[in-house]
Protein backbone atom coordinates (compact mmCIF):
# COMPACT_ATOMS: atom_id res chain seq x y z
CA UNK A 1 0.00 0.00 0.00
CA UNK A 2 1.41 3.40 -0.98
CA UNK A 3 2.13 6.08 1.59
CA UNK A 4 -0.22 9.00 0.89
CA UNK A 5 1.45 11.42 3.29
CA UNK A 6 1.71 14.75 1.54
CA UNK A 7 5.12 16.29 1.07
CA UNK A 8 5.64 19.42 3.15
CA UNK A 9 4.74 22.64 1.41
CA UNK A 10 7.67 25.00 0.88
CA UNK A 11 7.01 28.74 0.98
CA UNK A 12 9.06 31.91 1.05
CA UNK A 13 8.78 33.49 4.50
CA UNK A 14 10.02 36.75 5.95
CA UNK A 15 11.76 36.40 9.30
CA UNK A 16 12.47 39.55 11.31
CA UNK A 17 15.06 40.25 13.92
CA UNK A 18 16.49 43.24 15.75
CA UNK A 19 19.09 43.99 18.37
CA UNK A 20 21.02 46.93 19.71
CA UNK A 21 24.74 47.52 19.25
CA UNK A 22 26.83 48.81 22.13
CA UNK A 23 29.24 51.04 20.16
CA UNK A 24 29.58 52.25 16.59
CA UNK A 25 32.62 50.04 16.04
CA UNK A 26 33.24 47.42 13.35
CA UNK A 27 33.72 44.65 15.94
CA UNK A 28 30.52 45.52 17.81
CA UNK A 29 28.40 45.64 14.64
CA UNK A 30 29.76 42.30 13.45
CA UNK A 31 29.33 40.68 16.90
CA UNK A 32 25.74 41.90 17.25
CA UNK A 33 24.91 40.73 13.72
CA UNK A 34 26.47 37.31 14.37
CA UNK A 35 24.49 36.93 17.60
CA UNK A 36 21.19 37.97 16.03
CA UNK A 37 21.64 35.87 12.88
CA UNK A 38 22.63 32.89 15.01
CA UNK A 39 19.45 33.14 17.06
CA UNK A 40 17.30 33.59 13.96
CA UNK A 41 18.92 30.53 12.33
CA UNK A 42 18.56 28.28 15.39
CA UNK A 43 15.04 29.30 16.36
CA UNK A 44 13.73 28.86 12.81
CA UNK A 45 15.88 25.87 11.80
CA UNK A 46 17.21 27.78 8.79
CA UNK A 47 19.28 25.97 6.18
CA UNK A 48 21.73 28.48 4.70
CA UNK A 49 21.04 27.08 1.23
CA UNK A 50 17.40 28.15 1.62
CA UNK A 51 18.14 31.84 2.33
CA UNK A 52 16.93 33.79 -0.69
CA UNK A 53 17.99 37.21 0.54
CA UNK A 54 18.63 39.32 3.61
CA UNK A 55 18.05 43.00 4.21
CA UNK A 56 20.16 44.51 7.00
CA UNK A 57 19.45 47.97 8.33
CA UNK A 58 20.96 50.10 11.06
CA UNK A 59 19.98 53.36 12.59
CA UNK A 60 22.11 56.15 11.08
CA UNK A 61 24.34 56.27 14.18
CA UNK A 62 25.77 52.84 13.21
CA UNK A 63 28.00 53.18 10.18
CA UNK A 64 31.37 51.63 11.08
CA UNK A 65 30.67 48.43 9.10
CA UNK A 66 28.12 46.76 6.86
CA UNK A 67 26.20 44.15 8.91
CA UNK A 68 26.14 41.85 5.87
CA UNK A 69 29.88 41.33 6.38
CA UNK A 70 29.03 39.06 9.33
CA UNK A 71 26.75 36.92 7.16
CA UNK A 72 29.50 36.51 4.58
CA UNK A 73 32.35 35.91 7.06
CA UNK A 74 30.67 33.89 9.79
CA UNK A 75 27.86 32.08 7.99
CA UNK A 76 29.48 31.86 4.53
CA UNK A 77 26.44 33.32 2.76
CA UNK A 78 28.28 34.01 -0.47
CA UNK A 79 25.39 33.27 -2.86
CA UNK A 80 22.41 34.82 -1.05
CA UNK A 81 21.48 38.36 -2.03
CA UNK A 82 22.47 40.63 0.88
CA UNK A 83 21.70 44.33 1.16
CA UNK A 84 22.40 46.98 3.80
CA UNK A 85 20.73 50.32 4.45
CA UNK A 86 19.76 52.81 7.13
CA UNK A 87 16.44 53.01 8.93
CA UNK A 88 14.34 56.16 8.84
CA UNK A 89 15.27 58.80 11.41
CA UNK A 90 11.99 58.90 13.29
CA UNK A 91 12.12 61.26 16.30
CA UNK A 92 12.27 59.30 19.55
CA UNK A 93 13.03 55.97 17.88
CA UNK A 94 15.43 53.42 19.33
CA UNK A 95 19.08 54.39 18.68
CA UNK A 96 21.95 51.99 17.91
CA UNK A 97 19.54 49.47 16.46
CA UNK A 98 20.37 46.80 13.89
CA UNK A 99 17.54 45.02 12.08
CA UNK A 100 17.46 42.02 9.77
CA UNK A 101 14.77 40.78 7.42
CA UNK A 102 15.53 37.32 6.06
CA UNK A 103 13.65 35.84 3.10
CA UNK A 104 13.84 32.08 3.58
CA UNK A 105 12.37 29.07 1.79
CA UNK A 106 10.90 26.94 4.55
CA UNK A 107 8.16 24.50 5.45
CA UNK A 108 7.24 26.61 8.50
CA UNK A 109 3.75 28.07 8.52
CA UNK A 110 3.58 31.82 9.03
CA UNK A 111 2.40 31.33 12.62
CA UNK A 112 5.41 29.06 13.29
CA UNK A 113 8.02 31.63 12.26
CA UNK A 114 9.87 32.98 15.28
CA UNK A 115 10.92 36.60 14.98
CA UNK A 116 13.85 37.46 17.25
CA UNK A 117 14.34 40.65 19.26
CA UNK A 118 17.42 40.84 21.47
CA UNK A 119 19.00 43.27 23.92
CA UNK A 120 17.44 46.74 23.87
CA UNK A 121 15.41 45.91 20.74
CA UNK A 122 12.96 43.87 22.80
CA UNK A 123 11.00 47.10 23.28
CA UNK A 124 10.20 47.13 19.55
CA UNK A 125 7.91 44.13 19.81
CA UNK A 126 6.58 43.83 23.33
CA UNK A 127 3.86 41.56 21.93
CA UNK A 128 6.61 38.98 21.24
CA UNK A 129 8.49 39.48 24.54
CA UNK A 130 7.82 35.96 25.84
CA UNK A 131 9.06 34.39 22.61
CA UNK A 132 12.19 36.46 22.21
CA UNK A 133 13.63 36.47 25.71
CA UNK A 134 15.28 33.09 25.17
Amino acid sequence: MANHTADPVWRLRGIRGATTVEHNAREDIIAATEELLGEMIVRNDIDSQEVASAWFTTTPDLNAEFPAVAARLTYKWSHAALMCGHEMQVPGSLPSCLRILLHVNTTLRQDQVEHVYLRGARVLRTDLAEITEG
